[in-house]
């Protein structure tokens, strides 16, 4: 049997999976309905983004694995990269 990451990067030609990445960085906002939660991961310098219903634990020190994609944002004419997590579990 697949396990859930492998199953989703099967569909989904676009999404990396990274295994056992360390959160250096974890901020939670409030943003309308949702909580806008922006992580950085160890030796990446983009910051991994996705949206929770209700506030969570804090995930700084944390050992994760991610399932994410490449996205692209224009803020004030810049464009500015970020990951949007699409599944994390903690390791």
């Amino acid at each position: 049997m697949k396990s859930e990451p492998e199953k989703l990067l099967k569909k989904h030609q676009q999404l990396t999976h990274t295994d056992m990445a360390k959160v250096i960085s974890h901020v939670q906002r409030d943003m309308d309905d949702w909580v806008l939660n922006t992580i950085m991961i160890d030796g990446y310098d983009v910051p991994f983004r996705y949206k929770r219903k209700k506030r969570y634990k804090n995930l700084e020190g944390q050992w994760v694995n991610l399932t994410y994609y490449h996205s692209v944002e224009s803020v004030a004419g810049m464009e500015l990269e970020f990951m949007k997590v699409v599944r994390i579990k903690i390791s």
